[in-house]
Formats: structure tokens, sequence, C-alpha cells
């Protein structure tokens, strides 16, 4: 059997990449090596010579992006999929989780507070003027965050109380697409890595800690049941998404987990910032799921149309209606109460 290469490409990180490489080379399969992709120039339709790569840079660098259509045209398994990573934002997959029965915070989107590049108020003919910000701040209700559709990394997010707060913060906005949404009074924070739309680690977490501090150790326990639907709405979340790799965030308001942020395919994975523990659970997960889909007979080029990316929801909704029962649910369950 010819050996399949998995490759993984990435940016500034230094501390997941070379761990990654290093666990999956170390499982013992002959079939099998891991390594760093090295890219050029890219002939079209060129195969890439790797069964599969996970990516967790192209979001922000387009030549790279480009490359991963290119490989998955011609058979590479990308984690997670470009086509949809390029086509998803956050207002789309709020208005999936209210569709599939997971709870999320009254949210709207907002026009851009000045003209996005190359257009003119004539572009903006469909446009109400003035907007009704009082119907809208009805509906949402203060405290909120302001915050980007596509954004991450907590980059022009921005807490306001009050209308003079909004409008403050609204007009430091430029050009980005905004969303507001109302701000959950949490007693208990979550973040979760999904791997493989099967295996999920419930970290405690608190976002209001400086970011070296916001993976909490030790903290207090917490009850089964909250855990139990965490797990099962970060399971949902994700596989209608069809993400191999995400991480998804609750804040947990009366009992009630509200998803806040699940677009998150190149998540935090430094060690430095995570902790160990987490770290050699994300490691570990990651490199089994890539050996796991290069020994598959999957084939990426079959799900190229647009109406294959949401294929999972079906699933999802069925998961949100029935208890956890599976061997690999209940496995990541023990494993997330015990990291808790």
């Amino acid at each position: 059997m010819a050996t399949k290469k998995i490759g993984i490409i990435f940016g500034m990180e230094n501390t997941f990449p070379g761990a990654f490489v290093e666990k999956v080379n170390s499982m013992g399969n002959p079939d099998i090596q891991a390594e760093f992709v090295k890219i050029g120039g890219i002939r079209m339709a060129e195969p890439s010579g790797y069964r599969v790569i996970v990516d967790r840079i192209s979001h922000d660098i387009p030549f790279y992006r480009a490359y991963l259509k290119n490989a998955a045209l011609n058979g590479t398994i990308v984690i997670n999929n470009s086509f949809w990573w390029s086509a998803d934002d956050k207002f789309f997959n709020y208005a999936l989780a209210e569709k599939l029965g997971v709870a999320v915070p009254a949210t709207v989107i907002l026009p851009h507070k000045e003209h996005p590049p190359g257009t003119t108020d004539q572009s903006m003919r469909n446009l109400i003027y003035p907007m009704n910000w009082d119907e809208v701040f009805q509906y949402v209700q203060f405290p909120a965050f302001l915050k980007p559709f596509d954004g991450g990394g907590w980059r022009d997010v921005y807490h306001v109380h009050t209308p003079e707060d909004f409008f403050r913060a609204y007009d430091q906005t430029r050009d980005l697409c905004m969303t507001l949404q109302r701000a959950v009074k949490f007693e208990e924070y979550f973040r979760c890595y999904v791997v493989g739309q099967e295996k999920v680690h419930i970290m405690q977490y608190d976002p209001r800690r400086p970011q070296h501090e916001r993976y909490v150790k030790d903290g207090p326990k917490i009850d089964p049941k909250l855990l139990e639907r965490v797990e099962q709405d970060a399971l949902t979340l994700c596989r209608a998404l069809g993400y191999d790799l995400n991480t998804v965030e609750f804040a947990c308001e009366d009992g009630i987990p509200y998803a806040i942020d699940f677009m998150n395919p190149a998540p935090d994975a430094d060690v430095n910032s995570v902790g160990q523990q987490n770290f050699d659970w994300i490691v570990n997960s990651v490199a089994e799921l890539a050996v796991k889909k290069a020994l598959s007979d999957e084939n990426p080029a079959r799900d190229l149309r647009w109406s294959a990316f949401l294929t999972g929801r079906a699933e999802a909704e069925a998961l949100r209606k029935a208890p956890l029962k599976t061997a690999s649910r209940t496995k990541a369950k023990s494993e997330a109460s015990a990291a808790i």
C-alpha cells in the first residue's frame, strides 16, 4: 500500500502543529506519514499529494484557501471543509441554531456603519433609512454585545449597556458588518472542543479574565444534566454545520446553555493558553481523526455542491431530540466531566 500523507498548514502558532505531526507519526501505522505542508506555485487541477490536510490558517490567507479548494477537488480531505468555511458566517449559525432548537440570545444583523469599498449611498437604495433603532433595541435588549458577523479572537467586540454606548461603539466599526446580541448574565461558561462530530471535551472558561487565565482550573462542580445538554447541543451544531474540528462556547443563565460562538474551525490549541491537559486531548483527538480519514474511502469531491454542506442537519435534528446513548458519546461525556 502506498504511503498516505497527512499534512498540516498553519501560521504563527508554535505548539500544536509539531505535536500533531509527532503524534500521528508515533501511532505506529507504516502506511501513514504526517508532515508540514510546503506550497509553491499551484497548477490548476493538480493533486496535492496529501490524503488529509489539517487547515489552521487559510481563513487569513486567501492563497492557502485557494490551494485547499484545489486539493479537495482532487481528492484531499481537508479539515475543515474549505468550501463551507468560506461561505459560513456567525449570523447564519445563530439562525440555524434557532431552527435546531439550540438556545441562542436574541440577535440582529446590522448595516455597515461606513460604505464598503467601491460602494456609495446609491448602492444602499434597498436599505431602510433612517433605521428604526428603537425596534432593534426592544428586541435585543441591553446589555448587549456588538460584534462582527464573521470575526474572531474578540476583535472589534463591544459590550454596550445603553443606546448611547451602542452608538459610540457602532461609530467605530468602520465598514465591518456587525451583529448585536443580548448579553447573557452567565453563572457558568463553557468552551467545548468538538472533533469528528463525535468527541466533545468540555472546558470551564471565563471570557472576563485575561487571555492566559480564561481556561479555568479547579472550577466549581457542575450539574451533570447541564453538562449533558452542553455536549448534546455542541454535537447538534457541529453535525448540522459539518465541521470536524470546532469549538462551541456556551454562556449559561438560569440553567440554560446559550450558544454564543460556534464558528471556530481553527480553534485555539496552544498549550500556553489552553493548558497541558486540554492540549493533550486536542492533539490526540485530531491526530486520531486525521488517521481515520486518511484510511477511509471518503471522497471530498462528492460534496462540492452547496446543498451538500447542510446534509448533516437532519441527523443533527434527530440528535437534538434523542438522549445520548452511544458509547462514543458516553466516553466523551466522562472525559469532559473528568476535565471539570
